[in-house]
């Protein structure tokens, strides 16, 4: 979905508002968008949260989607795939290029998780994408990590110009 009118408000109720029934009712958009990108042996994984937003949100709304998705695809899910390191402060209000230096070295493989990762397909799962610099930070520690290849799905993306995605 383009990022504005219903579908904004659909993901802003998602991500702030406790409104999960959102993340059920999305899940068969995202596996309709995903069927392309399936290969076997497929993992599943959502961006993460830092722990500190974690606790004062209680739940991971790319979580959510990521598992609704995995349940109707019947793939594996990893919802602890990756670790955010660091605090990343807000994307809101930066450029581009802020976007992406905010984002560098933030995310990593959970390394409890990383031999789950070894030589597969992954798809990373988010709720919003802009820029791509999250995307793009989640698929690098991916690959660095041994996948063989990575695809991306977000519910919503902004559509502004200028930005290409990546």
């Amino acid at each position: 979905m383009l990022y504005r009118d219903n579908a904004r408000r659909i993901v802003l109720a998602l991500k702030h508002g406790d409104r999960h029934d959102m993340a059920r009712a999305a899940a068969p958009w995202l596996a309709r968008a995903a069927r392309p990108l399936i290969v076997p042996d497929l993992l599943v994984a959502p961006v993460p949260l830092h722990w500190t937003r974690l606790l004062a949100r209680r739940y991971n709304q790319a979580a959510l989607l990521s598992a609704g998705l995995a349940r109707l695809a019947r793939l594996e899910h990893c919802p602890d795939l990756l670790v955010r390191r660091r605090s990343t402060r807000t994307q809101d209000g930066r450029s581009r290029a802020g976007r992406f230096a905010n984002m560098e070295g933030a995310l990593a493989l959970h390394p409890r998780r990383a031999a789950r990762l070894g030589g597969r397909a992954v798809l990373i799962v988010d709720d919003v994408m802009t820029s791509g610099a999250t995307l793009h930070a989640a698929a690098g520690a991916c690959l660095d990590g041994g996948a063989r290849s990575v695809a991306v799905l977000a519910l919503a993306r902004v559509a502004k110009d200028g930005w290409a995605a990546i």
